[in-house]
């Protein structure tokens, strides 16, 4: 049972956003699970799958969208068209299977005690660390040292499992259309004062189907470029001046 009346209109006034893209094998139980976590309102969005994917989701009981142009931030773009009336918060996973939706609670809690952005940290268990490449974990260090260095703030994690308050999400104006989406939506809460706070997730290797970067090494190189892109153009582009509010991580605990 979900503790809390405000928990359980959290998890009222949230919607779903789930970007795919050829997940048929694991589409259907990654929108079954996050229905069993009391959410009712989910979006897939259909990348330009060339399988099952779509129909899969909207049996399920998602709302399917499609982008027909390809990026994951491009998708995520296309999901957060036309929110409906009442969204308060926005929530974030893959399509994969790899999140494991248990953990959902401890981020409503994070939301619960302040945070607007909840970020999942997959590297807290041994198997979340071991279930990611080592590409993977190179490039979060890398990007994480880069963050550090220019905007003062250490990050864990740059995973997809997060939520956002949507107007902290709306403060931000992400534009983002490609691999990057993550990472600047973190540095751009870095720029706009927002709480954030780091909780500890667990994480698994995909349940299903196939990664489109994994075992790929042209594309594992187009996605770190792109992300590497990405921070690099923030870095240099004029700086906003953050909003009163004070921001913690790795603690999944907001300091108010």
């Amino acid at each position: 049972m979900h503790g809390g009346t405000h928990a359980d209109w959290l998890r009222d006034s949230c919607l779903v956003i789930i970007p795919a893209l050829n997940e048929e094998a694991t589409i259907a139980d990654v929108v079954r699970n996050v229905r069993r976590q009391g959410f009712s309102r989910i979006r897939v969005i259909d990348n330009g799958s060339g399988d099952a994917t779509a129909s899969r989701a909207r049996a399920a009981g998602a709302e399917v969208l499609t982008e027909p142009h390809c990026g994951y931030g491009q998708a995520c773009r296309r999901g957060l068209s036309s929110i409906p009336r009442g969204v308060a918060w926005i929530l974030f996973c893959d399509a994969d299977g790899s999140d494991d939706l248990n953990d959902v609670d401890v981020m409503i809690e994070a939301a619960e005690h302040g945070a607007d952005l909840v970020l999942g940290n997959r590297f807290t268990t041994k198997a979340g660390r071991q279930a990611m490449t080592r590409v993977q974990r190179f490039g979060n260090r890398l990007v994480s040292k880069l963050i550090e260095y220019g905007w003062g703030f250490r990050f864990a994690d740059f995973g997809p499992l997060r939520l956002i308050r949507r107007q902290a999400l709306d403060d931000i104006n992400m534009r983002e259309r490609g691999f990057g989406w993550n990472v600047v939506m973190q540095i751009r809460a870095i720029e706009a004062g927002l709480r954030i706070a780091e909780v500890p997730v667990r994480y698994r290797p995909r349940q299903g189907g196939k990664s489109k970067i994994s075992g790929n090494v042209l594309a594992a190189v187009c996605a770190g470029f792109g992300i590497l892109q990405a921070v690099a153009r923030l870095y240099f582009a004029p700086r906003r001046s953050p909003i009163a509010g004070e921001t913690a991580a790795a603690t999944g605990k907001v300091r108010m």
